[in-house]
């Protein structure tokens, strides 16, 4: 039977690839030998030129080092492959079905290449895995859905993931794009193992992390198990390479954590069991959907809370937190260590200053400031209660040191062109009742800040 008479029998995008098998891991060209009409004309539809029968598969399809292992565990060595995966850079979906066939040629193989592209996922296709992956990925799906600790259950998981890839060390490693840096959410080892991804993270790894995206050529996943694949991974990022080289890696696996078009990072696995490829490519593609998802939840909480209790001027601790702290006080949620000093801070001549000079120049003073209480208290809390007045808690800090430190924000807000603090201190000795604490240093505050005045009336707005 000819291949025509094969392919006319299906339905679906189906072609006949051929292999050229140079020994147990390596292998030649691999071709598009025919094709039926559905296949043909998604081929001209895509390229934009008429399907060749006995072309090399990229004239067809994206390069991919992942498609051609799938075709010679196939067309090679006889095995029917399946899986569902994304392309996310087309934002495509591809079910793919790989059907070994018998072949008279003793270095060339065959295999039937069925596919199907949609443009949204299907959640009954990407369930269909083998009954293990799909327990480990619902094991994965439990923990985080019932978790109220986010940092132990994902340490528990990228165990889990580093136990199905039988691998030497397994991290988590996530994107900071406005930081230009990196950093480890989660790993596991080995016991005994030489690598820890400490070891690999430093200030220039962030540039060779962002080149991964350009590595993966598209694919959903880096997967080098071969010297054919490394050498490979040679020529796409020899940077890279030889880092690998250098530390000793055989073998490597590398998921993207995407959301949506955005990559939060990357789990990779190192030195892994190599017989076990297929079913850890079946297993983390549909693992790492629910990873990044829980990862960009996380993210996103994160950002809001930091957004609830940063002060956007500053970076210091705003207004909603120090209300939320005083609150859990009252409430005995909260202590304050003893002894401890309540301690407002306000500017003064900030009115004027924005009046004349503008309010950039004004929001530079605030920044100065707020940069000034965090040095000479990096021990306390500070907030910006608003505006230009400021508020320091100062826990397990004995009244003598208190007063030097006030001496020293004196001495260094006078040191400035323009920042002067009117200071108004309470010390728990005197009145242990925080609420009384606030108002008598408020108030002692505001007397510092007349005597300002009296001296400087020039400063005062008229």
């Amino acid at each position: 039977m000819s291949f025509d008479e094969i392919l006319n029998r299906y339905k679906t995008k189906t072609c006949v690839l051929s292999i050229e098998r140079i020994d147990e891991t390596r292998y030649g060209n691999i071709r598009v030998m025919a094709g039926n009409q559905a296949h043909c004309d998604e081929i001209l539809a895509v390229t934009g030129h008429p399907f060749e029968p006995g072309c090399p598969y990229e004239m067809c399809f994206p390069k991919d080092m992942n498609f051609e292992d799938f075709v010679f565990r196939s067309a090679i060595g006889g095995e029917p492959m399946h899986t569902y995966v994304s392309l996310y850079q087309m934002g495509l979906w591809l079910n793919i079905f790989m059907i070994p066939l018998t072949s008279e040629e003793k270095n060339i193989g065959y295999c039937i290449y069925s596919y199907e592209v949609t443009p949204q996922a299907s959640t009954e296709k990407m369930s269909d895995v083998s009954a293990d992956s799909s327990a480990r990925v619902l094991e994965t799906c439990i923990k985080f859905r019932g978790t109220t600790n986010f940092e132990h259950t994902v340490e528990e998981v990228i165990g889990d993931i580093r136990d199905i890839c039988d691998s030497e060390e397994c991290c988590i490693l996530l994107l900071d794009e406005d930081a230009k840096k990196c950093r480890v959410l989660a790993e596991a080892r080995r016991d005994g193992a030489k690598h820890s991804a400490s070891d690999f993270i430093d200030d220039n790894f962030y540039s060779m992390a962002l080149n991964w995206e350009k590595t993966l050529q598209g694919s959903t996943c880096l997967i080098i198990d071969t010297d054919q694949e490394m050498e490979e991974l040679r020529r796409r990022d020899p940077v890279w390479y030889e880092s690998l080289i250098r530390d000793g890696i055989q073998s490597l696996v590398l998921f993207p954590l995407k959301r949506a078009e955005q990559t939060l990072g990357y789990i990779w696995a190192l030195n892994f069991n190599i017989d076990n490829a297929v079913k850890i490519k079946e297993t983390l593609e549909l693992t790492t959907f629910f990873v990044a998802s829980e990862i960009a939840n996380h993210l996103l909480m994160e950002r809001l809370r930091i957004l609830s209790s940063v002060d956007m001027l500053t970076g210091i601790k705003n207004r909603n937190i120090m209300n939320n702290r005083i609150d859990r006080v009252i409430a005995g949620k909260d202590s304050l260590q003893e002894p401890f000093a309540v301690i407002f801070a306000d500017l003064n001549g900030l009115k004027k200053l924005n009046d004349t000079e503008g309010h950039h120049v004004g929001d530079a003073m605030i920044k100065e400031a707020a940069a000034i209480l965090s040095e000479v208290f990096p021990d306390a809390e500070v907030y910006r209660a608003g505006g230009d007045e400021f508020m320091v808690i100062a826990c397990n800090m004995e009244p003598e040191i208190v007063e030097s430190r006030i001496r020293e924000l004196i001495d260094k807000s006078n040191a400035t062109k323009t920042v002067r603090f009117a200071v108004g201190v309470s010390l728990s000795k005197d009145e242990p009742d925080i609420l009384k604490a606030m108002r008598t240093a408020d108030q002692r505050m505001y007397e510092d800040k007349d005597r300002f005045y009296e001296a400087h009336p020039e400063l005062q707005l008229h």
